[in-house]
């Protein structure tokens, strides 16, 4: 029965061509405006690592004096190098690593290259397996490389390509900073969206890091660092200033791996007890106060995804709601119009509920060849957007889930435009319409 209201569908469809056109055009263009937005949006706010969010923790504390303090206060989004490299050695969690960015320069022995500026990462060995970050060579370093501040270096797929011609390149020296390091492994393709291991100084969607060094090895060697970094009292009373281990300072990107809910409850009563045990050193001010939110709560907390393109996606959808007003009234028009055909069709003994579901498949049918044009116009506002100069517009390509919703949405926007129009139809008198003829 489908395929012979399917057949009725495309007879309709040749008879009223103009209209079955503008139809299709509105609903083209409420899908294709919605569908960029929401690809944009469901990018932008996606789990950076499905399988390993619920797991991974972002511990802070307070670690301030008293100046500007006001109760209720959120607790620094960094930690200090005294308070991480603490953590980090009590190894409470199932994985830690502690993190910050920096900027180092490249002097490339393959020739023709020149001298180049990177961002690298200064962390500790458990970043790697903590957050499955796959390798194409190699591997990453070991506690026992932080602890003996080795000058080993793991860098990425494109950047081994530059330097060393996408050989396997581990085992060879690569000069950073004038020094000299051993490539311990070679990432493969690997870029998180949101980049969340760094939510401080930039806007989540950046590349990802080019090289990772030991965190030791870095402060040994004096690079440079980047990033937000909060200071109060005397931060020049350390002989390494800013970055020492007792400056005031917080600076440090701190990631812990919790396997089960009750090692995070744990977690979260060791930090609460760390911390009043700096209070009562002397070294923390404030009353505790401490926050342990997962992946997700912390990309929720940074409010990672722009205002403004949430702004859009409420727009588009809105654009939408008046294509299909608009496509409501024309297949209202549609159907009535054709009362006469459908009078006929009820005094030949067609029940009410199936001149219903031969208006709704006619409805669907619109829906569908929307939904094939509204997909080009989506491609075409995606590739518009990929033109913008933000962090991450390269990043706006329709996937398979994206691909399939739009037909989804497509055909359940249309039939529900159809369901007016496909009640005032099978409500047409067959008595009146054929006294009518």
């Amino acid at each position: 029965m489908f395929g012979y209201y399917l057949k009725l569908a495309l007879r309709s469809f040749k008879r009223n061509k103009a209209l079955t056109a503008l139809m299709v055009l509105a609903i083209a263009l409420g899908i294709g405006a919605s569908m960029t937005t929401l690809t944009v949006f469901h990018i932008l706010s996606g789990d950076p690592l499905p399988e390993r969010s619920a797991t991974l923790f972002y511990p802070q504390m307070a670690p301030e004096s008293m100046d500007g303090y006001a109760a209720g206060d959120e607790p620094n989004s960094q930690l200090t190098r005294f308070d991480a490299e603490a953590l980090l050695r009590e190894k409470r969690g199932d994985r830690q690593a502690m993190m910050t960015g920096g900027g180092v320069a490249i002097e490339p022995q393959r020739a023709g290259l020149s001298p180049m500026q990177i961002d690298a990462r200064y962390t500790s060995a458990d970043m790697f397996p903590m957050f499955a970050m796959p390798f194409l060579y190699g591997n990453g370093w070991s506690a026992t490389d932080d602890a003996g501040h080795a000058r080993v270096v793991v860098i990425t797929k494109a950047l081994n390509e530059t330097l060393f011609g996408g050989t396997n390149s581990v085992g060879k020296t690569l000069r950073i900073d004038k020094n000299e390091f051993r490539v311990s492994g070679v990432l493969d393709t690997w870029r998180p969206t949101p980049k969340f291991y760094d939510m401080n100084g930039n806007s989540g969607f950046g590349e990802s890091d080019q090289a990772f060094l030991p965190f030791t090895t870095s402060r040994d060697l004096k690079m440079g660092r980047n990033g937000n970094m909060n200071c109060w009292g005397d931060s020049g009373s350390d002989p390494e200033g800013e970055t020492g281990v007792n400056a005031p300072c917080t600076w440090i990107q701190y990631w812990v791996q919790l396997d089960t809910p009750a090692k995070a409850a744990a977690y979260k009563q060791y930090l609460i007890n760390y911390s009043n045990q700096q209070r009562a050193a002397g070294r923390f001010e404030r009353p505790t106060n401490v926050r342990l939110r997962g992946l997700m709560e912390w990309l929720d907390f940074n409010k990672v995804v722009p205002g403004d393109v949430r702004l859009q996606v409420w727009l588009a959808f809105g654009f939408l709601l008046v294509c299909l007003l608009n496509t409501v009234g024309l297949l209202l028009a549609k159907f009535l119009r054709r009362s006469g055909e459908l009078g006929v069709r009820r005094a030949l003994g067609a029940s009410r509920k199936t001149i219903f579901m031969q208006c709704m498949v006619e409805a669907g049918a619109v829906g569908l060849a929307g939904g094939i044009v509204g997909l080009m116009l989506a491609w075409l506002g995606l590739w518009a957007v990929r033109q913008q100069p933000t962090d991450y517009a390269d990043l706006a390509h329709l996937d398979s889930s994206m691909l399939l919703t739009t037909f989804a949405l497509a055909i359940i926007a249309s039939l529900l435009a159809g369901l007016l129009p496909a009640w005032s139809a099978m409500q047409v008198s067959p008595a009146m319409q054929l006294k009518s003829q």
